[in-house]
């Protein structure tokens, strides 16, 4: 049994895990986009002393704004995909909308590809390789626990979108059939925007997904 907490940060309004075994002082953090202030009184509250890890699923802006803070914070290493890495390192020439930033850029401690296994907290953390929003984009499965932390892959009722560098609707879609076929419908999804879902929720009924349902 896992402990998820969802944070809603930024002006794009990512949403920043916090994933613990419950009420363990020891947790995971992933994507933290903006507002390290707020993430840090956030993990205060709730008893976390220790971050062993940050997790990256990808590197736009509003998931790796506040890595470095939050490194600075805690002390965690970062766990960046591997194709990405150069963009953690200057994230400010990669930000391709107006009026954001600037922002902090980060070395990662560690690079990650797919097929990597993570033991980090108490718990085991599956990477796999998931592009289509982005070149080098992963997901983190917390092995035995049926929950996905999904990055901008697949969002309740929607997907990422793909018509940013690295984008491509075809290799997003096959990013997103793995996982439906990998792991049970009642898999929690959670999502690197809006609220939580399962992936036999938006198998049945999202829109985006109806080539997956033809071709099944």
């Amino acid at each position: 049994m896992i402990d998820v907490r969802g944070f809603t940060v930024g002006p794009i309004q990512e949403n920043c895990y916090v994933v613990r075994r419950p009420d363990a002082a020891s947790a995971v953090l992933v994507d933290p986009g903006a507002e390290p202030e707020r993430l840090q009184q956030a993990l205060d509250s709730l008893g976390i002393t220790d971050i062993p890890a940050i997790l990256i699923t990808h590197c736009h802006f509003d998931h790796v704004g506040a890595v470095k803070a939050m490194h600075e914070l805690t002390g965690a290493p970062v766990y960046c995909p591997v194709l990405e890495r150069e963009v953690l390192a200057d994230i400010n020439a990669h930000v391709r909308l107006q009026g954001f930033g600037p922002f902090e850029s980060y070395e990662a401690d560690h690079t990650v590809a797919g097929g990597e296994a993570l033991e980090l907290a108490g718990m085991t953390f599956d990477v796999l390789f998931t592009p289509g929003h982005s070149r080098g984009h992963v997901t983190y499965a917390v092995r035995d626990e049926d929950a996905l932390l999904s990055g901008d892959v697949l969002f309740q009722g929607s997907v990422g979108r793909v018509d940013l560098p690295g984008g491509d609707w075809p290799t997003l879609l096959a990013s997103i059939e793995s996982l439906i076929d990998r792991f049970p419908p009642q898999t929690v999804v959670y999502p690197g925007h809006m609220g939580t879902t399962t992936l036999g929720h938006e198998q049945a009924t999202n829109p985006f997904l109806r080539e997956l349902a033809q071709s099944s």
